[in-house]
């Protein structure tokens, strides 16, 4: 899937169903022809629903929807006969997905389970057909209801991935590389920042044919929780996530970090993290220093010596598989711990 594929949000304009009217309609036949009232009630107003579908992952398929228009209700007829009812407008998202309205930023709704569907405008009612109004003292009536309005406005579709892991990092810390060696995601990889400009989702298969799934969360800069870099379009893909797997490599440009620059990154990441929710860091994590293939193995151990004194902490590298084994061991117990 190209970065132009993924979708994670759009609004759409939306008009429920008018619900029909009731009949006035009064009855003649050859024996009465004053038989009396017999309209019938007018049908209800189509309703525009939001449903869950597991096939989906993105919002693509309505990037160029800007109108759902449900179906009006049928007026009454004679005879008592109701009015046909409007069907309903039934727009299909994935599951994660937050419907909000947009004048007011109410938020309508979650999907979060395939198949269930939650209505974000109601259809109007149908209006009563002149037999409801006939009394002891009004024998004809020669009114019925007009059927209730339907809703009409803007709604808002946002997508929040749906992953046990969330990975997070720096762009360039290793991600997409992990991802594509944990499971069958093949995201795009190349040695430069902001190589993924979408959240990849990946399958990791895992002992006695059990498996979780991991996001590749686009990278974060320091100002991202300000709307700095891509990373504020994404931190929200961040709230779906049970564990978080903080990335950050050993090795750059320049040679191999020490401890207090991996410290101060990671707690720029959580910085970021707190700014933009706080409650993301009440998630379980794990940090992983990436691309150990990268630095000599006495430098890799004096740092990690340091680390593990204060962080729950694992070092690896994607490309030699070290230690890719123990890392989904622990992303495994934090799952189901």
């Amino acid at each position: 899937m190209s970065e132009e594929q993924f979708i994670d949000y759009v609004k759409i304009f939306v008009r429920s169903g008018n619900g029909g009217a009731g009949s006035a309609h009064l009855a003649r036949t050859a024996r009465n022809p004053k038989a009396g009232p017999d309209g019938g009630d007018g049908g209800k107003g189509g309703s525009i629903i939001v449903r869950g579908n597991r096939n989906l992952w993105t919002l693509l398929h309505l990037r160029y929807t800007k109108h759902v228009f449900a179906e009006n209700g049928g007026n009454g007829q004679k005879n008592q006969c109701f009015g046909k009812n409007g069907d309903n407008a039934i727009i299909e998202v994935p599951l994660g997905t937050i419907i909000k309205l947009v004048d007011t930023n109410e938020v309508v709704g979650e999907v979060m389970e395939d198949g269930q569907e939650i209505i974000a405008m109601k259809g109007g009612r149908g209006g009563l057909g002149n037999v409801h109004f006939k009394s002891a003292t009004m024998q004809t009536p020669r009114f019925a209801q007009p059927g209730e309005l339907g809703t009409e406005g803007w709604i808002s579709l946002e997508l929040k991935v749906l992953a046990d892991v969330g990975l997070v990092g720096f762009p360039n810390a290793g991600k997409s590389t992990l991802i594509s060696q944990l499971s069958n995601a093949r995201p795009k990889i190349a040695d430069y920042p902001f190589t993924t400009l979408k959240p990849n989702l990946g399958m990791v298969a895992y002992r006695e044919f059990q498996s979780f799934v991991i996001a590749d969360i686009p990278g974060i800069i320091e100002g991202a929780s300000e709307g700095k870099g891509i990373g504020l379009r994404f931190l929200r893909h961040i709230e779906r996530n049970s564990v978080l797997l903080y990335m950050i490599p050993i090795a750059d440009n320049e040679g191999t970090r020490t401890a207090e620059t991996i410290l101060k990154e990671y707690e720029i990441l959580r910085h970021e993290l707190e700014a933009f929710n706080p409650e993301l860091l009440d998630k379980k994590y794990l940090v992983a220093i990436t691309k150990c293939d990268m630095a000599p193995a006495d430098e890799i151990d004096e740092i990690m010596k340091k680390l593990s004194k204060k962080l729950p902490v694992i070092n690896i590298s994607s490309l030699t598989n070290y230690h890719l084994t123990e890392i989904k061991d622990q992303l495994w117990g934090l799952l189901n711990t």
